[in-house]
């Protein structure tokens, strides 16, 4: 059975992955992926399959028919999208995925698809009728297909990627039918509740009536109830006085009974007294008989003749027991024997003795033995213990009988009182039990009472609850009368909202599903200008509420008041984001890099909420956690890619039945409550289309409305912060008056809705809805007055409104910013600290519309301050930046630090014609004119051209001609800026007069956008690397500053010192983070998770290189926005850069060397070379070919080989590097060069040993380092300087040769004499101090000018036009792609007179037909015409593609994209470009040019004649015809061709004077010179004129000769380049005449271009 290996973008974490997945389409395997002893097992499972087949069984046939099994078995399934370049790169890399592949593509779902499938699920919807379901399933169809024409139009004004797919269409339509059902439901319980509440109106009227009927029976019942319980009270009250009577008796013989009983008491307390004193007695007697048993006794009774003191014990016993007191006589042994004949029935008598009655006699006759002194038990227990035992009884019987005897008197007394006492009770008893019987009587009496009386109470309450029911009847209707209408009005309405409800919901869904991701303006255009216009022209027209808005069915106001308090911006665009959010199916993904909607999103949801980040620890066990368990989950901070791991749960990919999500290899069980929330701080991301279609895009940023009221607010709190607080105040409490009213009302309506029966008798609820009607009154007024108190606030805030608004607009600005380099990123709070100082430092004033312009006027200064430090302001490369964001065209003349900001404040005022900023910032110039008036360039003169056709400018081209001398002494004045206009033209608007500057002096440009920027104070200085920690006690000694240069492995070193630096307020300084790309995302969080918990010293400073390419960009977002960037360049000026060259050395440097004069006078010398090096690069290819990184290191080492050769010139002799150069050593080895700029004076290294390996010879290492002369050896030291030092950072001939030329100007013997000039005007300095150099050059050094590097001033002219160019494409690029100017510069107003005009390629084989003998010159022309058909066809088939891809016939893809921004910004497109010659010309001028190549291409190809002049200029390959010539002459005289040159002869010709071509090589025009100009009278070069920039040569005779008859005298060796770019453009170099030495042409970067 086949199986399938499906694999997504997403799942293409490394490009890895697919070369296993290319390897395995390709071939059918992948190798290695089994094992020896797996591949042994296949073969062996195969075996018998083949030899069933009678094939061959080898190993390799085998393995081929299980791979050929495998392929017919496994179809792999690959599902890449095509958005972006991912995709053709994959291409490129792995063939295999398109060559053996079958592509699908899945184009946009057709408009007949789109109605198909939502007319196939509307037929399941139900409440809708059948035929208003075609129209909603074509408006649904319109609205897809809409949002994805605005997504085009997004991307090109906004440059943001909105993407829309068959999923997003599906989703809103499961949108719809889900919110259709869901306001149905709450519609019908709405109207439910609201007649409910009506009907419970109505029948409290009606109640009343019956209630006063049933109030007048109540009232009957009551009267005779009160008449029963009158004769009752009477009964009862005899017989409770009887009661009372006898109860009195009682009470007497009860005092008589207690008195009794307490006499009876005290007695008997007595008695037991003295009877508790006979008890030891008792006690003793019963223990002597204890101590008597049967044995005992027996042995007793054993005795034959017993001690007398045994026989007296025996005798005393007998006489205790006589009976009735009789004494026997015979008290013998024998008599005692008798007596205890039996043992038990003796002891028994003993135990039951009366001891309570002896008698007397008894007691008498006992008294002898008592007082015998043996009669003693312990005496008597030595004879017998039985013995004495019955002693010890009868002492402790007779002592018990004697107590007892004392107390017998006070017994009887207590007997009698007993008696008593027993007689009084039973009197008193008699009398309870009669009180009993009246109590009995009494009770049933009073309970009849008391039936009579709650019978009479329960009357009363009936009847005060039927009155209270009706007076409350009575309130409630009167009370809520007014609800009665409105509620009556609601229904109504809601009833009407039902017929609108599919329309409405329709509108709400494409709302909801498409415009998250938009801005206001184009969510706004969607809808009122294609939505719903669309909606009403139906056929069958959709039922929709007339007006309305999105909002209204999703939200109220006091869900937007709840919103507010929790932190929502109050705009309206972030309402509907809010509103959005909350209503969306799909995972809402929210793009907020303020922060603000992330902010509010943790106040709404609270403790619910789970906050977590892509890779922290155990994010994956929190995401689990939150689907099983229904929490919400809040995913932050998001990239532009995913985990694939995410994918199911992106994408509610959910398995077994719809309850469970797979989380890598787990499955998690889905809660029904479970919500995910993504954010990402990104400004602008670029998700993918699948992504886009599993969330909803929301854009959070934060709207200029918004911020402009947050801004505000800011502003008023500072300035009167009792009236913010009175107004935050206001605000909290009219949305807290909203909730509060909404609930009242709920409330309300719910108690009136669940009341059941009689609900006039709920008092609570009757009341409670009393109350809530008077709250609500009391809220209304409350909010009557705030919305008055309100109107006042907003009054006194918005004369502070001003300045919130500019900065505002200031904060979009440098969001633009980014648009130019990403390195530009301000975050919004960092933007607000900026701002709320800037309210600091506004200059104080009593009129408040004086304050409010002076903090306008503060913030714009501070904020373009702040910038400037980032942009490298007001250096020169970087300065256009600046000026493009804070000092714009229209602040031109006007000197202050309150110079507006940004064309876009005129145009929020209206007062900007886009017509007129359009042409200053494209300068659509006409070509191919020429300038009646000297003072004017062509390309000048044609701007004049295209501005005199506006209305505003017209006939400014004849005022011109006809004003000539006035206007030129305007146009060569030295600031024109600063001059007035002639005639009526001084009156122009600011903006208009810079359009024609634009025209006639572009040099100037810079200078007028930017005329107030010397008002402006420069940055402070400081030298690049130095942190100033030392002071503040922060150093590297003392462990509180921690260094790190990242890059191999430093990044744990790193996390390391800002794990210690954040917990103990540590600086830590990270260099070159530029360096560790991978680790930046950490650094990234590390650093914004020690923003919020780190100590408050806590510092991090971070330096990198700026990226070469806004693509290479990899500095995160998070550490720009937060961070304060300050961008360090070298010092401007001659004077800057000769001052700090000047600082690297002190008064010891000065004085270190013997030979003092010969070592300063160099180091000057050297010093400003140094200056003029570095300085030389902002004249850009006129300055070096290429940019070179000179650095201050350069300047230090080269001083210190002077100190080396100075100081051993007197010591050693030798060959030195001009005897190496002269024995054929061209150059030091490049071995040597590092070695010889890193040597310090006094040193040698391991220099021998480098040396000899490089092959010189030994003996010239010391000459080499010391030299030989006790002379200054100069041109060693210029060779080390210019060809090592410096030298070493050249990589361009030309640039070598004009190094090397400074150095023999500036470095030679006759500095040592005095008066060598290293400027026009300055000499070399005579012998001073340090402090005397820097004074002479204070003193002496010129103003800044190109005379000070050699240049013709008019190199600075050139400079400035293209630092005016920057700075308007610049400005350009930050406009919307979208204008108002009607000016037909729009993309395919372009792209459609392109192709009109683009010529048909040249016939080939034509061509090839004609020229029947090639010629070098026919081969030339021919080469020619190839390059050129390969260019027009490709402009032809792309400008096609993009009209197919315009008109929605084919996808827009990157380079249409590229392609449609190149014709919008007049520039030439890349890939036309790879394919053309050369050229810094815009689009416009680049065609016309362009034209002009074929017609000359097509004039030489008619019969291959060569023309009588070649336009040198017109060739792709201008050396190919140039070698053509050589060529010829070559072939035709026989000379070797590598023995030959070209000879140049500059004639006094115009091309229009050549009528016939020469027989030998040929004459070409077209060339211009740079740098200075050809003097045609004597056939030289010549100084330059000024603001001739670039003069046109006359025709040039150009013809091969051999190298041996050139000409060397008096000839500059001038390159030609084919633009103004000059370097990679070099084509040859002519020898042309020149009466000056040929370093000053060298100097002044003289040069033949071929196109200006």
């Amino acid at each position: 059975m086949p199986s399938v290996f499906l694999m997504t973008d997403s799942q293409v974490a490394e490009e890895q992955f697919l070369v296993l997945i290319s390897d395995l389409l390709a071939s059918g395997e992948i190798p290695g992926l089994f094992v020896d002893d797996e591949v042994e097992s296949i073969v062996s499972s195969v075996r018998p399959q083949l030899k069933s087949l009678s094939m061959p069984d080898t190993r390799e046939a085998c393995w081929k028919f299980f791979i050929e099994k495998v392929r017919r078995q496994l179809k792999v399934i690959l599902c890449f999208s095509p958005v972006g370049s991912v995709l053709r790169m994959r291409a490129r890399k792995f063939p295999a995925v398109v060559n053996c592949t079958a592509i699908n593509w899945f184009h946009e779902w057709p408009e007949d698809a789109l109605v198909s499938v939502s007319t196939r699920f509307l037929r399941e919807t139900e409440g809708i009728q059948p035929e208003v379901k075609a129209s909603i399933s074509l408006f649904m169809s319109y609205v897809h297909t809409t949002v994805n024409e605005m997504s085009q139009v997004y991307l090109a004004t906004e440059r943001r990627y909105n993407y829309t797919t068959p999923k997003t269409f599906l989703e809103q339509i499961k949108l719809y039918q889900n919110l259709l059902a869901k306001k149905r439901t709450e519609l019908v319980a709405k109207i439910e509740r609201l007649e409910n509440g009506l009907m419970k109106l109505q029948s409290s009227a009606s109640q009343v009536d019956d209630l006063k009927a049933k109030l007048a029976i109540q009232e009957t019942e009551l009267k005779q109830k009160n008449e029963n319980a009158d004769k009752l009270i009477q009964v009862v009250g005899v017989e409770t006085e009887k009661v009372s009577k006898e109860k009195a008796i009682a009470d007497e013989e009860e005092v008589k009974v207690e008195v009794i009983n307490e006499n009876v008491t005290e007695k008997q307390k007595a008695c037991e007294t003295d009877l508790a004193k006979a008890e030891p007695a008792l006690l003793a007697a019963q223990e002597a008989l204890d101590t008597l048993n049967k044995n005992n006794l027996m042995e007793l009774k054993s005795f034959g003749s017993p001690p007398d003191a045994v026989v007296n014990v025996t005798a005393a016993v007998m006489i205790l027991t006589a009976p009735g007191g009789k004494i026997p006589k015979d008290k013998s042994w024998k008599a005692a024997k008798i007596m205890m004949g039996k043992v038990d029935t003796f002891l028994d008598s003993l135990k039951k003795f009366d001891k309570e009655h002896i008698p007397e006699a008894c007691l008498k006759a006992f008294k002898p033995y008592q007082g015998n002194s043996t009669f003693d038990p312990e005496f008597i227990r030595s004879k017998s213990t039985a013995a004495a035992g019955l002693c010890s009884w009868c002492i402790n019987i007779v002592r018990f009988y004697e107590v007892y005897c004392d107390v017998a008197p006070k017994r009887q007394a207590l007997e009698e009182a007993n008696a008593e006492l027993a007689e009084a009770q039973e009197k008193l008893s008699r009398i309870k039990s009669k009180i009993a019987e009246l109590n009995a009587n009494l009770s049933h009496l009073t309970s009849a009472f008391e039936k009579a009386t709650a019978e009479k109470i329960k009357c009363q309450q009936e009847a005060n609850a039927t009155n209270r029911m009706i007076s409350l009847a009575n309130r409630l209707v009167g009370g809520l009368a007014s609800e009665n209408i409105r509620w009556a009005e609601s229904v109504q309405n809601f009833k009407s909202q039902g017929v609108t409800l599919c329309g409405d919901v329709l509108l709400i869904s494409a709302f909801v599903s498409y415009v998250g991701y938009f801005t206001k303006k184009y969510r706004s255009e969607l809808m009122e200008k294609f939505w719903v216009p669309y909606i009403n022209k139906l056929k069958v027209p959709i039922p929709l509420t007339k007006g309305l808005d999105p909002l209204s069915l999703l939200t109220d106001d006091t869900d937007v008041a709840t919103w507010n308090n929790q932190g929502l911006p109050s705009d309206r665009m972030s309402t509907e984001n809010a509103t959005i959010l909350c209503n969306t199916e799909r995972w809402p993904l929210i793009v907020d890099a303020q922060l603000q909607g992330l902010k509010w999103i943790k106040n709404k949801y609270g403790d619910e909420l789970k906050v977590i980040r892509l890779g922290q620890k155990s994010y994956l066990d929190t995401i689990e956690q939150a689907i099983s368990e229904g929490d919400i989950l809040l995913i932050e901070n998001i990239g532009e890619t995913v985990d694939p791991v995410l994918d199911p749960l992106l994408g509610r990919n959910t398995i077994k039945k719809g309850k469970f999500i797979k989380i890598g290899d787990r499955e998690v069980e889905c809660h029904t409550k479970f919500r995910l929330i993504l954010h990402t701080k990104h400004s602008n991301p670029h998700y993918k289309p699948e992504m886009q279609a599993q969330c909803t895009l929301i854009n959070f940023l934060v709207t200029r409305d918004g911020l402009e009221d947050q801004l505000l607010a800011a502003v008023v709190a500072e300035e009167r912060p009792d009236l913010e607080q009175l107004k935050a105040n206001l605000t909290k409490s009219q949305n807290e008056f909203k909730i509060v009213l909404k609930e009242l009302e709920d409330s309300l309506l719910a108690r009136l809705s669940a009341a059941s029966g009689n609900f006039l008798g709920d008092t609570t609820l009757v009341e409670n809805l009393e109350t809530t009607k008077h709250m609500a009154s009391e809220i209304k007024e409350k909010v009557r007055e705030a919305k008055i108190t309100e109107v006042k606030i907003n009054e006194a805030r918005e004369n502070y409104r001003p300045a919130a608004e500019r900065a505002s607009l200031l904060y979009f600005i440098l969001n633009d910013l980014s648009k130019i380099n990403p390195m530009y990123q301000y975050s919004l709070k960092a933007f607000t600290i900026v701002f709320e100082k800037a309210i600091q430092k506004a200059t104080p004033a009593e009129e408040v519309r004086q304050r409010v312009i002076n903090l306008t006027d503060e913030i714009t200064y501070s904020v373009c301050m702040r910038v400037g430090g980032s942009l490298g302001w007001p250096q020169p490369d970087q300065g256009y930046l600046q000026r493009a964001v804070c000092h714009p065209p229209h602040c031109w003349g006007i000197p202050s630090k309150r110079a507006p900001v940004s064309p876009q404040v005129l145009s929020m005022k209206k007062e900007l014609n886009p017509v007129e900023l359009d042409f200053l910032l494209r300068f659509p110039f006409k070509t191919g004119v020429m300038s009646p008036v000297d003072f004017l360039q062509p390309q000048g003169w044609g701007g004049i051209k295209a501005l005199s056709e506006m209305d505003e400018f017209k006939n400014l081209d004849s005022d011109i001609e006809g004003s000539a001398k006035r206007w030129k002494k305007f146009v060569e004045s030295e600031a024109p800026e600063k001059e007035i206009f002639p005639k009526e033209w001084k009156n122009k608007t600011a903006l208009q007069k810079l359009c024609v500057i634009r025209c006639m002096r572009p040099d100037r440009m810079s200078y007028a956008v930017n005329y107030d920027v010397s008002s402006l104070p420069s940055p402070p200085a400081s030298r690049p690397g130095k942190i100033p920690g030392k002071k503040l006690g922060f150093t590297i000694d003392n462990g509180k500053l921690h260094n790190v240069s990242l890059g191999q492995g430093q990044e744990v070193v790193a996390e390391n010192a800002l794990d210690v630096a954040a917990e103990m307020g540590h600086w830590v300084i990270l260099q070159n983070v530029h360096l560790v790309a991978r680790w930046l995302s950490t650094l990234d969080k590390k650093v914004e998770w020690y923003s919020a918990c780190s100590h408050r010293d806590y510092r991090v400073f971070i330096s990198a290189e700026p990226a070469p390419s806004p693509e290479s960009h990899i500095i995160p977002q998070g550490i720009l926005e937060n961070a304060i960037k300050i961008t360090s360049e070298p010092p401007t000026g001659m004077h800057a850069n000769l001052h700090r060259a000047l600082d690297l050395f002190t008064q010891d440097t000065l004085e270190l060397c013997t030979k003092e004069t010969e070592f300063k006078s160099i180091l000057f010398a050297l010093c400003y070379f140094h200056a003029v090096v570095a300085e030389r690069r902002k004249f850009g290819a006129q300055g070096w070919n290429r940019s070179y990184p000179f650095n201050n290191g350069d300047l230090t080492i080269s001083i210190n080989v002077l100190y080396n050769y100075l100081e051993a010139n007197a010591k050693v002799k030798g060959m030195g590097t001009s005897h190496l150069a002269r024995a054929g050593y061209t150059s030091l080895p490049r071995s040597l060069s590092p070695l010889m700029r890193n040597r310090k004076p006094g040193t040698r290294g391991s220099l021998s040993q480098e040396w000899k390996q490089s092959g010189l010879p030994a003996m010239g290492l010391t000459e080499a380092v010391s030299g030989d002369r006790t002379q200054v050896p100069w041109d060693d030291l210029r060779y080390l300087f210019g060809e090592i030092m410096y030298g070493g950072h050249i990589t361009d001939d030309w640039d070598r040769r004009l190094c090397r030329t400074y150095l023999e100007e500036y470095i030679r013997a006759e500095m040592l004499e005095g008066g060598t000039l290293l400027a026009p005007g300055f000499q070399i300095p005579p012998n001073l101090d340090y402090k005397g150099y820097h004074k002479y050059i204070d003193e002496n050094l010129p103003p800044e000018s190109p005379y000070l590097y050699g240049l013709h001033p008019n190199a600075e002219i050139g400079f400035l036009t293209v630092t005016s160019e920057k700075l308007f494409r610049t400005v350009l690029e930050m406009q919307p792609k979208e204008t108002d100017s009607g000016a037909g510069t729009g993309v395919k107003a372009v792209l459609d007179e392109i192709l009109e005009k683009v010529p048909e390629p040249f016939s080939m084989a034509e061509l090839m037909a004609k020229a029947a003998e090639r010629t070098p010159y026919m081969v030339a022309a021919l080469q020619e015409c190839e390059r050129m058909n390969i260019l027009t066809h490709e402009m032809r088939r792309s400008l096609k593609e993009l009209n197919l891809g315009l008109k929605g016939e084919l996808t827009i893809t990157l380079d249409m994209e590229d392609l449609s921004t190149a014709l919008f910004y007049d520039t030439v497109p890349d890939t036309w470009v790879a394919r053309a010659y050369p050229s810094m010309m815009g689009l416009a001028a680049w065609y016309a040019d362009l034209l002009l190549r074929i017609r000359e291409l097509e004039a030489w190809t008619t019969d291959f004649a060569l023309p009588t002049t070649v336009w040198l200029a017109g060739f792709f390959n201008p050396q190919s015809f140039l070698t053509a010539i050589m060529q010829s002459m070559a072939r035709k005289n026989e000379w070797p061709l590598d023995k030959m040159c070209l000879s140049v002869e500059v004639t006094k010709k115009n091309r229009e004077d050549v009528i016939a071509p020469p027989r030998e090589g040929s004459y070409v025009y077209g060339l211009f010179m740079e740098g200075a100009r050809w003097d045609t009278q004597t056939g030289v070069i010549a100084e330059a004129r000024l603001k001739e920039l670039t003069p046109a040569m006359p025709v040039i005779f150009i013809k091969a000769i051999p190298v041996d008859r050139m000409e060397t005298k008096n000839i500059y060796e001038c390159p030609v380049y084919k633009t103004r770019i000059r370097g990679p453009t070099y084509v040859w170099t002519f020898n042309l005449k020149t009466k000056e030495k040929a370093a000053k042409w060298v100097l002044a970067a003289v040069a033949l271009l071929l196109q200006v």
